[in-house]
């Protein structure tokens, strides 16, 4: 058995509704499902995005693990953009935090950003290298 691929990621927050705002401003639509808790308030959202339509899901920080550490953590997932520098600069004008910077790492390019939920949200791009493209990146982990 192996992976095949991510079905889903979720950032857990203190404010669905919120972050499905922030999210909504930031990915240019709005969730696809969102579902109410006690009294109405959102507890649950989730989005559909990219080319291989991957989910980012936001649900009520109260689902956290016992002992969830203070502050920006878990996993990095490194959502693939066009430009990484713009899209970092927007998520900053929208609130973020630089994490990591701007940093290149052979043909790709990656930051990452705390969100306004203590999300960390990664970033990568490939690096225009006439030999490296998405279709290049696409045969060679085919093979």
């Amino acid at each position: 058995m192996s992976l095949r691929g991510f079905s889903a990621v979720i950032f857990l927050v203190d404010d669905v509704a919120a972050a499905t705002a922030w999210y909504t401003e930031f990915l240019g639509h709005a969730p696809v499902f969102t579902r109410p808790g006690p009294g109405g308030r959102a507890i649950y959202a989730k989005f559909v995005i990219g080319d291989h339509q991957g989910e980012l899901a936001l649900a009520d920080g109260s689902r956290a693990p016992v002992g969830r550490a203070a502050g920006p953590g878990g996993a990095i997932v490194h959502w693939r953009v066009d430009d990484v520098a713009g899209t970092l600069n927007r998520l900053l004008t929208m609130g973020a935090q630089e994490y990591t910077p701007i940093t290149p790492h052979g043909p790709f390019v990656t930051a990452v950003v705390v969100d306004p939920f203590g999300n960390l949200l990664g970033l990568q791009g490939v690096l225009a290298v006439p030999h490296y493209t998405d279709d290049h990146l696409a045969v060679t982990k085919a093979t």
